[in-house]
């Protein structure tokens, strides 16, 4: 690969060789130029470049999941389901099934702890077809405290249009259980939510003709004008015609040429490798703590001192206790109270250099030995004195 790279810089000398334009020889060393950099094009590239496929950065409008809910029973609980004197829609529920199935209880006192109402979810796929199956989440609605060996009993899954598009039906696998004794409980993850995988038959397909379109537009997952730029010359340098453009940051437009098929173009064009572009940004999650600093933040040179004002107050109370056969004394408590204030002192000012690199950067900040959370404070401290040239979002 070494060899390579020198025949490559050789090349480019002007002094190596003079060749006369359109000559057979000037002609093979494009072409060897050409196919060397296209075999190695992987390793002459700079480090940091990072290329994806439009098909991971970058969705097909209108190709999209819809989401489906429903309201059913799971029965054959082990006396963990609801508590039906409690809960009024899982007695209703129940006592409207059973009438549906020729069974009247009404009037009746029902005393079953065996069933629990639950909300059914699952997401309707793109070109999902009549009879395929998909996966089903089964949550309890009431006062259930596990799910685990309940069936669900046969359920209609409805769309945002109130139109039925599948139905649910299986036994419930949940991952976690709950075990109590007289004294303790141990609970691991979530008894009262399951799934039922391959769960719902779909009923109704969701029309969309993708083989008919004359032009598609590709939805960026996420927006910058600078990748939608890419990815419209990446096609257009790949179909060797004007054929995409972008229309604003976060759309494509992709014209069909005549006589192919667009089907066979996506496929093609999801293949093409870009680079994204990134915006500069720092994001933090205040809750957890959790910082994550973007490849393109750059800090200006800064100063920084940090230190936090620590007040620590201890009570020590001390008995005093009267002496021996004393008909006078008593005894009481003495407090003793211990004050310490540390004001950190030893904390100096740091200075942090103007990084060129993402490494310099946490190079930087990792000098100071704080935490993050002081990190978290030192961060929006420094993007409020314009030295940190990114967006900061807090989560």
């Amino acid at each position: 690969m070494t060899g390579i790279r020198t025949f490559l810089t050789t090349l480019s000398r002007p002094r190596f060789l003079r060749l006369r334009a359109g000559s057979g020889l000037a002609r093979a060393v494009a072409v060897a130029v050409v196919v060397t950099a296209a075999l190695f094009g992987a390793d002459l590239a700079p480090a940091s470049a990072a290329p994806s496929r439009i098909k991971d950065i970058a969705d097909v409008e209108g190709i999209r999941d819809n989401m489906l809910i429903g309201y059913g029973l799971v029965v054959g609980l082990k006396g963990t389901g609801d508590n039906i004197d409690n809960m009024a829609f899982t007695k209703e529920s129940l006592i409207g099934m059973l009438e549906r199935l020729g069974v009247n209880t009404r009037g009746s006192s029902l005393k079953s702890k065996n069933v629990a109402a639950v909300m059914v979810t699952a997401n309707l796929h793109a070109f999902a077809r009549q009879g395929s199956r998909i996966d089903v989440t089964v949550s309890a609605l009431g006062d259930a405290k596990s799910l685990m060996g309940g069936m669900l009993l046969v359920t209609p899954l409805i769309g945002a249009d109130g139109e039925v598009y599948a139905v649910s039906q299986g036994t419930v696998q949940v991952g976690g259980f709950e075990a109590s004794g007289a004294a303790a409980t141990i609970t691991k993850g979530v008894p009262t939510a399951g799934r039922i995988p391959s769960g719902a038959i779909v009923e109704r397909e969701v029309p969309f003709e993708l083989a008919s379109m004359q032009s598609v537009n590709l939805a960026l997952r996420n927006p910058d004008i600078t990748t939608a730029t890419r990815i419209a010359e990446a096609v257009n340098a790949y179909m060797g015609a004007l054929s995409a453009r972008a229309s604003d940051p976060g759309t494509v437009q992709v014209a069909v040429p005549p006589g192919r098929s667009l089907v066979d173009l996506m496929t093609e064009i999801e293949q093409l490798r870009i680079e994204p572009d990134m915006q500069a940004r720092v994001v933090i999650d205040e809750t957890s703590g959790t910082i994550v600093i973007g490849d393109n933040v750059r800090v200006s040179r800064v100063a920084i001192a940090q230190g936090n004002l620590t007040i620590k107050v201890t009570e020590t109370p001390q008995v005093s206790q009267p002496n021996p056969f004393s008909t006078t004394g008593e005894t009481v408590t003495v407090p003793r109270t211990d004050i310490q204030v540390d004001e950190q002192a030893d904390r100096k000012l740091a200075v942090v250099d103007g990084g060129v690199s993402l490494q310099e950067v946490v190079n930087g900040l990792n000098a100071l030995g704080i935490g993050p959370r002081d990190m978290i404070t030192i961060l929006q401290a420094i993007k409020a004195s314009g030295a940190l040239q990114a967006e900061i979002e807090v989560m």
